[in-house]
Order: structure tokens, then sequence, then C-alpha cells
């Protein structure tokens, strides 16, 4: 049994706030540099440039790369054989979430109630926390900070099992198309196929943390990634929807088992920054 102290998490955590506000990880960085090479539209590899000249400047002055630093989501891989000692994992998480955001000066942007009482909460939280147990005895967190443009497209099907692949790419390639310039193209897709609606939407944002262009592990979803992926860039819509090849970098596919009557098919998007970061303990 391994024995990780509650304020080595919180302050893990809200390190982990403020590096993924400033910092793009690097396989973003490249996944914008090659879009900047394959843009044809003078305007579009102009946003691209700027796009990268604001990542290096936000990362210089450890600034925020957005104003909108988002809702903080955590993905925790729990060991089962690790115990945290002096609270709980939760409220360590939502701890450091306050410290980071208040300590890094960053933008609060979660309201008490979704409908009667929008007042913000002043410090960030509650954090969204999705947990997941495996054998061992390490302890790895995630953030991965959404922003409001993005998060906004979000969309589930449920699809008839007999729309198949087709009506998979279809789906998701007019979502993202319809959305136009609101998510801040180019955009990362995260596609959840499979379990209930709500398994569905989870994958959708988990594959999210994927690498930019780390291809699903079985062909088959890799092929059907790289079809809707393609489908999208021959829309027109464009870095920050303003026209270009360039609408998404990258299409990441996440799928489990499912009701044989159903075809759940979530959809959630990340802007061109692509914020996220991770700590082992």
């Amino acid at each position: 049994m391994k024995t990780i102290p509650y304020n080595i998490i919180i302050e893990s955590v809200a390190k982990l706030c403020e590096e993924a506000a400033t910092e793009l990880p690097p396989d973003v960085l490249t996944a914008l540099q090659k879009a900047l090479v394959q843009e044809e539209s003078p305007t579009g590899r102009e946003i691209l440039r700027q796009c990268l000249e604001n990542a290096d400047i936000a990362s210089g002055l450890d600034d925020p790369i957005c104003q909108d630093t988002g809702m903080a989501n955590f993905f925790v891989d729990l060991g089962a054989e690790v115990l945290v000692s002096g609270g709980t994992l939760t409220e360590a998480i939502q701890e450091g979430t306050r410290r980071g955001y208040r300590d890094g000066f960053l933008r609060k942007s979660m309201v008490a109630d979704p409908l009667f009482d929008r007042k913000n909460t002043g410090d960030n939280t509650p954090a969204m926390i999705h947990v997941t147990i495996f054998p061992g005895d390490s302890l790895r967190i995630t953030i991965l900070p959404k922003g409001g443009g993005c998060e906004n497209m979000s969309a589930l099907a449920m699809l008839k099992p007999s729309q198949g692949e087709e009506g998979v790419a279809a789906f998701v390639a007019d979502t993202v198309i319809n959305s136009g310039g609101k998510p801040c193209p180019p955009v990362i897709v995260g596609v959840g196929i499979g379990g209930g609606s709500d398994r569905a939407m989870h994958l959708a944002k988990k594959a999210l943390l994927r690498p930019v262009g780390e291809p699903n592990e079985d062909t088959r979803y890799a092929q059907l990634e790289q079809k809707i992926l393609e489908k999208i860039n021959a829309s027109g819509v464009g870095p920050q929807g303003l026209g270009g090849r360039i609408t998404a970098l990258a299409v990441h596919i996440e799928q489990c088992a499912c009701h044989l009557a159903s075809l759940p098919v979530a959809v959630n998007l990340n802007c061109h920054a692509a914020r996220r970061a991770s700590v082992q303990l």
C-alpha cells in the first residue's frame, strides 16, 4: 500500500491548473506548426501564425493562453493500492483547483446553479472529476480545462445501428462543420462511440487526452478517424471559421460495448488552445 499525503495532492493540482493555462503541450504546438505549412488560405495562415505567437508569448510571460481558463476537468487514474492520508482525493483536487486558479490569477468561470442561481462561485470550483481505478500503487492526475466556446458545441446522437459507419461519419462531420468558428478552430475532435448516452459523452471528452493525431489502436477506427478528418477539412470552414483547409487538427475516437439496439455517438471539441497537463504521484 502506498500512502500519498492530502497536501501533496493539493499542491500538485494547483500547479497543474497554472501549467495547463499557460503552456500548450508539445504535441499541440507541433500540430499547429504542421497546420501552418498545410494551410493554403492567406487568412488561415495568418490566424495559425498568431495562434503560435500567442502560445509563445503566454509561455514566456507565464500568462494564460486564453482569457477563458475554462471549467477544470480532471481524469484520475487511481491505483487500488493507493491511500490518501489526511483527507479525501476528491476534496484535495477541489482545494487544489481553488488554490491554482487563485494563485495563478486565472479567470473563475463556474456558477453555483445552472438555471436559477447563476452566481459565480468565485474559485472555479466545483471541478469535474472522473476517476478510474486500476491495479497498482500510483496516482496519475490529468487536467483538461475546457472553455465555454468549444464545450458548447458538444453533441450527442442515438443513432440506429443500421446507420453504421456512414451515419457516424456524417453526424460527427456535420456537428463540427455546423459549429463554424464558434469553437475557435482548428479544433481537435473527440468522439465517443458506444456505452449509453452518458458513457459516450465521457468517452468523447476522454478522447481529447490522446496526443494530437495519435491513431486509435484498432485500425478500423483509425481509418474512420482519418475519413472524418478529411471530410471536415474539405468543408472550407478553416481557422477561426474564416475559410481555409485546416478546420480540424485531428479526430480521436474512443469506443466501448453498447446495447444491441443502440449506437450512441458523442462529440466533444477542443479549441486550438488544447490545454492539458498531468502529474504522476
